[in-house]
């Protein structure tokens, strides 16, 4: 039984394999007439390229033994006019060849690229970054290759084949039966080859994509490697991961120095049994030399289509093993897609509500990050949010968003659940301003518009003024089109955040979250973002997270979260009029701005 079992997995997997070649070959479908043509050209290179052995043996049989000028001139024209067919057929094949394989390997990684932004925020939180930059490089790559040689390889090396098998037989069959003795050492050879190369190749593509990734992340967090002076113990796992890679890579290398010496000694061998077997045919008067010159010449041809599909079978493996990873990644279904029906309410009034919402990171539903909240945030209201760290604050913006929707209970906006709600809607109406301001390689100028790419440069400038962002911009060395690099390296801390707070005004958002908007700024700077956000905030719904409670006091409702439940809710007055764990927190504040 587990023989049986064991053969159906294999069939399973060949069938699983056959339909993603089948995919895969659909991406050539829109590119079919130019598909049509490099056949067309394979085909004529093919023909030529099997004909030359054939006109050696005749210029030796019916022109040198004989002394026949006249034919032996013919077969050199004949011979030059399959050379330059051979050669235009080659260049049209390489041409068109490539040309459909970076167009389809194009639409791919454009597909893989738009998939990967379909999917939801928690996809994210579990995949590394340098992991998905692997799939759109490394793997498609590989699958560039097995698109472009391996089709070309397994259509003219199989034709090559089986025109070269057909032309010996013709020529002298008991001569050919004898070439054909060292195929059973090359079938085994090559069953042997794939069962052992199977994994190996597959274990490439997942050491690369460590590496990958590695590489990615402490490139990213180059600046905390510095300053913890830990560029040595990196150093050291990036030699770890690239030893495994490397020991990954030598396995297939060994195969390779393996397999194909091997196959170049088994057409040794068959050389050699022509030799033999044919000269003493020809020493008996039995065959004429030129057919001997002949099956020498076509077993060449014969053992080099062999090497070429045994490295198809190489590349192959690559591209499947990549194929795979990337099937794995389209595979990956967003956690929150538009339900059938959603709506577009058009524009917002802003009112958010929350009606007994629990809400857990993990997949178990054992740590609730919110326990049972109920809240209610009219339209153009600025709520803002307190607590310690973990107490649930982040996490409550997050489902106002969308970014994540709770395991029990419901997020309205507009009277909306916002499971019912188209998420585009949503989003467009929606401003958001981390703890950190993510920007954009370019200029200030296209960050700020990034919400708005149409917006014009009157709109951006009053956005950047609006924020207090104007002076800061001015004396940037070419203005706002100053160039700020990869995450706005060529500005401050506090620079980025009011290009971040100009970029959140511009769209025009009806509900605006500003997570720790503050936390990592000056107090200067703070004061100038808080002067901003007088204009920021008018007429909207905000959602205001901070540490710094002079953020905060003049929200129009203020809560407290403890352990991801609702302590307490009010106003500032309200709340130290209480005397409970708000008044506290304001109390520590103000010993903490004294000090």
């Amino acid at each position: 039984m587990s023989a049986i079992g064991g053969l159906w997995r294999l069939l399973r997997g060949e069938d699983q394999r056959g339909r993603k070649l089948r995919w895969l070959a659909g991406l050539l479908r829109p590119y079919r007439g130019r598909v049509a043509l490099t056949v067309v050209a394979i085909l004529a290179a093919t023909g030529a390229g099997l004909v030359p052995p054939y006109l050696a043996g005749q210029a030796i049989d019916a022109g040198i033994a004989t002394g026949d000028t006249d034919a032996l001139t013919l077969i050199v024209i004949a011979f030059i006019g399959v050379a330059i067919v051979y050669a235009v057929a080659t260049y049209a094949q390489t041409y068109l060849v490539g040309w459909v394989g970076t167009r389809a390997l194009q639409d791919l990684r454009e597909r893989v690229f738009a998939h990967i932004q379909s999917m939801s925020i928690g996809f994210f939180t579990r995949r590394s970054p340098g992991v998905l930059i692997s799939r759109l490089t490394n793997d498609i790559e590989a699958l560039n290759q097995l698109v472009t040689t391996g089709a070309v390889t397994l259509l003219s090396s199989g034709l090559t084949l089986i025109g070269v098998v057909t032309i010996m037989l013709l020529l002298d069959w008991k001569l050919a039966l004898v070439a054909f003795l060292t195929f059973p050492l090359l079938a085994i050879a090559s069953v042997i080859f794939r069962i052992i190369s199977h994994g190996a190749y597959r274990a490439t593509r997942e050491r690369i994509a460590a590496v990958t990734a590695y590489l990615q992340e402490t490139l990213s967090g180059v600046r905390v490697v510095r300053s913890f002076g830990q560029e040595a113990r990196h150093a050291t796992a990036m030699d770890e991961l690239n030893e495994a890679n490397r020991e990954a890579n030598m396995k297939t290398v060994y195969l390779n120095a393996t397999y194909f010496p091997g196959v170049e000694l088994l057409s040794a061998i068959a050389t050699a049994a022509i030799i033999l077997y044919g000269g003493t045919q020809a020493i008996d008067n039995a065959i004429q030399i030129g057919t001997i010159v002949a099956f020498i010449g076509y077993l060449q041809l014969f053992f080099d289509p062999i090497q070429q599909l045994s490295q198809l079978y190489t590349t192959y493996q690559q591209g499947m093993a990549a194929l795979d990873k990337i099937f794995e990644l389209l595979d990956s279904e967003p956690d929150m897609v538009d339900a059938p029906g959603a709506v577009d309410p058009g524009t917002l009034r802003g009112e958010i509500e929350m009606e007994g919402v629990w809400f857990s990171y993990s997949e178990e539903g054992d740590q609730w990050a919110l326990e049972d909240v109920d809240l209610h945030v009219p339209p153009g209201q600025t709520l803002a949010l307190v607590g310690a760290t973990g107490a649930g604050k982040s996490t409550f913006a997050k489902l106002v968003a969308r970014f994540y929707d709770p395991q029990k209970g419901r997020v309205l906006v507009d009277g909306h659940d916002l499971r019912e709600m188209r998420q585009q809607a949503l989003r467009r109406q929606l401003g958001i301003v981390p703890q950190e301001g993510f920007l954009f390689s370019g200029s200030v100028r296209e960050n700020i518009a990034f919400g708005r790419p149409g917006a014009s440069p009157e709109e951006i400038e009053a956005a950047a003024a609006a924020v207090g962002a104007a002076d800061f911009i001015a004396a940037l060395p070419a203005g706002i089109e100053t160039e700020i690099g990869e995450r706005g390296v060529q500005l401050s801390a506090g620079q980025r955040q009011l290009v971040a707070f100009a970029r959140a005004l511009i769209a025009e958002p009806r509900i605006l979250i500003l997570d720790e908007a503050t936390s990592n700024v000056d107090v200067r700077t703070e004061k100038t973002i808080e002067r901003g956000l007088e204009r920021l905030l008018t007429g909207r719904t905000a959602i205001v997270i901070a540490h710094r409670l002079s953020t905060i006091r003049r929200a129009g409702k203020i809560v407290v979260l403890e352990g991801g439940r609702v302590a307490e809710a009010g106003t500032h007055e309200e709340l130290i009029q209480a005397g409970g764990a708000y008044s506290r927190l304001y109390g520590a504040w103000q010993e903490s701005s004294a000090a």
